[in-house]
């Protein structure tokens, strides 16, 4: 099957929200309990238009238009969550002395384990690269903490992130510093 990557737009956003949704309740499921799960999807997981009308935002799609994966990067110095985490800072950050944030990156299940959060991933690092950023940070989720290491990111220790009904959920803080790449076409 071949994948087309383009930036995200705001009509993408109910799409964006049940491809967020369908891919941590299935990838996320041997590391997070589903009540986690539900409680993230009201904040912690979910769609930032911030991303989208900054044109960091990109999905991956299938020949007949069906988005099946999503990420991107961020100029602004909230590292993770959605529209609804009331916890936003939204200004920007000086790209000489501090890292632009890897955010929101999610495959459809069905698409899985096939390259697209790579080539997101790779994509989003080499626009960072070309605005002047010299590291990016990302907040992995359990799930996500693999693909992370293998493209060379460094993790911190992980972090207790409380959620709404008095359930927390585990994340592991990210890093890397970038130097100049070549992006893999997306097949």
């Amino acid at each position: 099957m071949s994948y087309r990557l383009r930036r995200a737009t705001l009509a993408d956003e109910a799409s964006l929200r049940e491809l967020i949704a369908r891919s941590i309740r299935a990838l996320g499921a041997a590391d997070y309990a589903p009540a986690q799960i539900e409680a993230a999807l009201r904040g912690a997981f979910g769609v930032y238009t911030a991303l989208i009308r900054d044109g960091t935002y990109f999905v991956a799609e299938t020949g007949s238009g069906t988005i099946v994966a999503c990420g991107g990067w961020s100029r602004r110095r909230t590292l993770f969550g959605s529209d609804e985490r009331a916890e936003r800072d939204e200004s920007w950050l000086d790209p000489r002395t501090e890292a632009a944030k890897i955010r929101a990156c999610f495959v459809d299940p069905a698409h899985a384990r096939r390259g697209l959060g790579r080539a997101i991933l790779e994509r989003s690092e080499a626009e960072a690269l070309a605005a002047g950023f010299q590291a990016l940070e990302l907040m992995a989720t359990l799930p996500g903490v693999r693909l992370y290491e293998q493209c060379g990111y460094q993790a911190g220790a992980p972090v207790s992130h409380p959620l709404p009904d008095g359930l927390s959920i585990r994340f592991v803080p990210m890093s890397k510093r970038l130097t100049a790449q070549a992006t893999a076409p997306l097949q």
